[in-house]
C-alpha cells in the first residue's frame, strides 16, 4: 500500500484527488494539508510514501516545503502537481528535490501511474525533458565555472564501483529502472538498490541530479 499525503490550498482539488485515489486497492490517502507549512508538519507525523504538492500556497510555497521535506532523514517522494508548466517551475521543483512534476489537468490514470512509479523509485520525466532540465540546471549555477563543475563531478563519481558507474551513466541517459535492467542484464530490484546507493554516494535527492553529475563529468 502506497501512503499519499495531498498538499494543496484548494479544498476542491484535495477532495477530487482524495476521491480519485480512494478507489484504488494499492493507494491510500492518509492526510490533507492546505499549505506548505502544514504539509511539512503533517508529513512528519504521518510518514507518507508520496506527497502530492502544489506550488503556489499560503504561508509556505510548495518548492520550499519540498526542500524542507528532503532535509528529513527518510524523506517521502514528492510529486509537484500544479497548473503552471513554465520551465522555471519545473526546474525549481526538481532542484528542490521533487521526484516528479505533473499538471493538474493530467488524466487520472496517469496521475495514478506517476504515484506508483515514483513510489517505486522510477523517473517521472522522459529522456528529452530530462536533457532539457539538465542543460538548464547545469548552466544556471552562478559562480560555478565549467571546470569546477567537471572536477567536482569527477571526484564524486570516482567513489563508485564499476557497476554503480554503469547505472549512473544509464540514469544520465534518461533510462528507467526497467530499461537499465534490460541493458545491463540485471534484475529491476538490483537496479533499484544501485540507484539508492547512488543517491547516497553522489549526495543526490533525485535522478535528475544524478544525471547532472554524469553530464558535468562529460560522460554522456
Amino acid at each position: 500500500m502506497t501512503r499519499v499525503l495531498i498538499v494543496d490550498d484548494d479544498p476542491l482539488v484535495r477532495s477530487a484527488l482524495t476521491l480519485m485515489l480512494g478507489g484504488q486497492g494499492d493507494v491510500e490517502v492518509v492526510g490533507e494539508a492546505g499549505d506548505g507549512r502544514a504539509g511539512v508538519e503533517l508529513a512528519g507525523h504521518l510518514q507518507p510514501d508520496v506527497v502530492l504538492m502544489d506550488i503556489r500556497m499560503p504561508r509556505l510555497n510548495g518548492l520550499e516545503a519540498t526542500r524542507r521535506l528532503h532535509a528529513h532523514p527518510d524523506p517521502p517522494r514528492v510529486i509537484v502537481l500544479t497548473t503552471f508548466d513554465a520551465d522555471e517551475h519545473v526546474v525549481g521543483a526538481l532542484a528542490a528535490g521533487a521526484d516528479g512534476f505533473l499538471l493538474k489537468d493530467t488524466p487520472p490514470p496517469l496521475i495514478l501511474d506517476a504515484i506508483r512509479k515514483v513510489a517505486a523509485g522510477e523517473p517521472m520525466l522522459s529522456p528529452s525533458v530530462t536533457a532539457t532540465l539538465i542543460r538548464r540546471l547545469r548552466f544556471d549555477q552562478p559562480g560555478r565555472e565549467t571546470a569546477d563543475r567537471t572536477a567536482d563531478a569527477e571526484r564524486r563519481l570516482a567513489g563508485l564501483t564499476g557497476r554503480e558507474r554503469d547505472v549512473a551513466l544509464a540514469v544520465g541517459r534518461g533510462l528507467s529502472n526497467a530499461e537499465i535492467a534490460g541493458e545491463l542484464h540485471l534484475s529491476v530490484p538490483t537496479v533499484k538498490a544501485h540507484v539508492s546507493r547512488l543517491f547516497d554516494k553522489l549526495d543526490a535527492t533525485n535522478r535528475v541530479q544524478i544525471a547532472i553529475c554524469v553530464h558535468d563529468a562529460g560522460l554522456v
